[in-house]
């Protein structure tokens, strides 16, 4: 009987560590960045807005996704950013998180030459590296909800990147959006820590450009 509950309380220590740990990343995440977490108003000058890419709903972009354009358009607008870039994902032809974005850019006024479209963001690292990489951004400003936020802007501080975030306001996000974040949090660690490439890169297509052959 003592052996089993030596080994009980070993299991349940293992068990309350390991939830510590996982609790504790995206607290530190959120402390390291929160200093980058800016105001619309304030927001820096930089090339590029990143509209992060979210779900879309009968060819249009849900809540979600238009807050975030909505920031872009207003930094555009301000001049606090040169270009838009929208990131997301198309990887069938069944689903596209990027051109119905472009369209709702497009209908706010926003040049085409300056809305570029990245139609492999599959996930929130890649979107941040292709930025650095594809598109040769070295300055940018992240435009997304709250619970998204810290883990965006630390990734792409960890890759070099001058970045600051304006979290865009208007519906309230899920309890499930910022559970999420736990184990995308311990993902987005372990990608930076072993310098995890995206599945696609390809040619450069220098966001100083024309965005407009970046749509189709």
């Amino acid at each position: 009987m003592r052996f089993i509950r030596v080994h009980f309380y070993a299991l349940l220590a293992s068990i309350l560590a390991c939830i510590a740990v996982l609790l504790v990343i995206p607290l530190l995440v959120r402390l390291s960045v929160e200093q980058f977490i800016v105001p619309e108003s304030s927001a820096p000058p930089a090339q590029v807005a990143l509209v992060l890419g979210a779900s879309v709903v009968r060819g249009e972009p849900s809540p979600l996704l238009a807050q975030r354009a909505d920031v872009a358009v207003r930094l555009y607008r301000a001049g606090a950013v040169q270009k838009i870039l929208v990131t997301g994902d198309n990887g069938a032809l069944s689903h596209d998180e990027v051109t119905p974005v472009r369209k709702y850019l497009l209908a706010a006024g926003i040049p085409a030459a300056d809305i570029f479209l990245d139609h492999a963001g599959f996930d929130t690292y890649s979107s941040i590296y292709r930025a650095r990489d594809v598109f040769g951004a070295h300055s940018l400003i992240i435009a997304t909800q709250d619970f998204h936020i810290f883990r965006a802007l630390w990734i792409a501080r960890a890759l070099g990147l001058s970045a600051y975030g304006v979290i865009a306001p208007g519906a309230t996000s899920s309890s499930v959006d910022y559970v999420r974040e736990i184990p995308a949090s311990l993902k987005a660690l372990w990608d930076v820590l072993i310098h995890r490439a995206p599945k696609y890169l390809g040619p450069a297509i220098p966001i100083e450009g024309d965005g407009q052959r970046t749509w189709y």
